[in-house]
């Protein structure tokens, strides 16, 4: 599976289903590899992927992430299976474990230790009967990794990680732990707006909906930021973790990631206008990999 070395991240909850086979035609169209699909209370991500895999030629749909808890790992690998097969190998599982409050508070499921957890649950994928027609070649599985003990798991056990929220200044460190080979496939924000105070404010909304869960939180300790810079997002935690300005000092900040051992990029455009309401076409646009 060629993923690419740039792809787009981006929630298709508020989008019709037309709306997001559209986009995705048309980030098939300006050259990136690979679209990927949260999943959080909105849409099924297996439906979504089916659907916009059955309208694309070439784009591979990645999941980034499906929650662990909402499938039996049986369930999960046969999901896995049949997109692989039905898209000629486009589709690339994601799957991750989540957060506390949304698993429990949200789900009313008991949330367990997550290196453990996650272990357990690819060890039963890999164990779990699949009599459907297998797809022709392997299918990846990449894990939500942000911590040493998870980034070595998905090393170990899967096909690499996603890492969602964090720096090049992590990305290196995922990779050292990694080491060569294993897929690293990082998420990175970006803001298309050279104005310092404004980029900021458009960030400050999008980092709030994160700021408290504590998967996140813990990992932008490790990367050295403080309870202060993250309850306050301050403006070192908004440089840290999001790339805007220029169109060259964002594809700098792109490149970094490849530079500190990211396979994959995959951006997701936040509008200085509308947030994360709408997809920043203009910002798609200048980033293309065509």
């Amino acid at each position: 599976m060629n993923l690419g070395k740039l792809g787009v991240w981006y929630f298709q909850d508020a989008m019709t289903s037309m709306e997001a086979a559209e986009a995705a035609r048309k980030i098939e169209k300006l050259g990136f590899g690979t679209l990927w699909i949260p999943e959080t209370v909105g849409k099924s991500p297996v439906a979504t992927a089916s659907w916009l895999l059955s309208q694309t030629k070439d784009l591979n749909i990645a999941t980034g992430i499906m929650n662990i808890y909402h499938r039996e790992p049986g369930v999960t690998l046969a999901a896995q299976k049949s997109l692989a097969e039905q898209s000629g190998n486009r589709f690339l599982l994601g799957i991750g474990v989540s957060h506390k409050p949304l698993v429990e508070g949200v789900r009313g499921l008991e949330y367990r230790p997550p290196v453990a957890t996650m272990r357990s649950y690819l060890e039963k994928m890999q164990g779990s009967p699949y009599t459907g027609r297998m797809p022709e070649a392997e299918t990846p599985t990449v894990i939500a990794a942000l911590g040493p003990k998870m980034l070595a798991l998905a090393a170990e056990q899967a096909s690499g990680a996603h890492p969602y929220f964090t720096s090049p200044e992590h990305t290196r460190m995922a990779r050292e732990v990694m080491g060569e080979g294993p897929l690293l496939c990082v998420e990175q924000k970006v803001i298309c707006e050279e104005n310092p105070e404004k980029a900021r404010a458009t960030a400050r909304p999008v980092a709030k909906i994160y700021h408290m869960l504590p998967n996140y939180r813990n990992n932008w300790l490790r990367m050295g930021l403080t309870d202060s810079d993250i309850d306050d997002l301050s403006d070192r935690f908004i440089d840290a973790t999001f790339a805007w300005g220029s169109m060259d000092q964002i594809r700098n900040r792109i490149q970094a990631h490849h530079d500190a051992g990211a396979d994959h990029v995959c951006i997701q455009p936040i509008h200085p206008e509308m947030g994360m309401a709408v997809l920043d076409w203009d910002c798609l646009e200048a980033l293309s990999p065509n």
